[in-house]
């Protein structure tokens, strides 16, 4: 029982220790994950496992800490939920990159959004220009939200994430 209270603890320390980082390098890393990203995000499971389990590597203490995982999670996103200001610190809030038609450079400078990107973004939007663009905003789950001129009455386009097929 010792051990698995460890574990627990070990978890719940290193659950705290990834929010934390992933607070202070940013939303815009939630967003598409580029090749670099998949890897890091592979690379950095691999290391903290050993630091949740410890010397355990019984079918136990797996359990242990994924299900140690799960509560956190879940009593983590309840209680954001329910307390709006942390939400805010946590989540962040809607920065806008593009302000009818022109680039709004300090944040897409204090976002580290590069121009390609952006412009990336708003073809994936259907959009050709900056100057058709009413409206680009970084959305607190690291998607970029495009609203043009054209469509602005009607419709608002947001990049899709990509929903696993399932092969049966």
């Amino acid at each position: 029982m010792e051990v698995m209270l460890e574990i627990a603890g070990r978890t719940a320390a290193v659950y705290i220790f990834l929010l934390a980082c992933i607070l202070l390098f940013g939303k815009k890393e939630l967003s598409q994950l580029s090749v670099i990203d998949l890897i890091f995000i592979l690379l950095l499971s691999n290391s903290v496992q050993n630091a949740m389990v410890g010397p355990s590597t019984s079918l136990d203490g797996g359990l242990v800490s994924a299900l140690v995982l799960f509560l956190l999670n879940f009593t983590f996103k309840n209680f954001l939920f329910k307390n709006k200001k942390l939400q805010k610190i946590f989540e962040g809030s809607p920065v806008l990159l593009i302000n009818n038609g022109k680039l709004v450079d300090a944040n897409l400078q204090h976002e580290k959004i590069t121009y390609d990107e952006i412009m990336s973004s708003i073809r994936e939007h259907g959009v050709n220009a900056i100057y058709e663009v009413k409206f680009a905003i970084l959305e607190p789950d690291g998607n970029i939200s495009v609203i043009s001129f054209e469509n602005s009455r009607h419709t608002i386009h947001k990049r899709r994430k990509l929903k696993p097929i399932l092969i049966q």
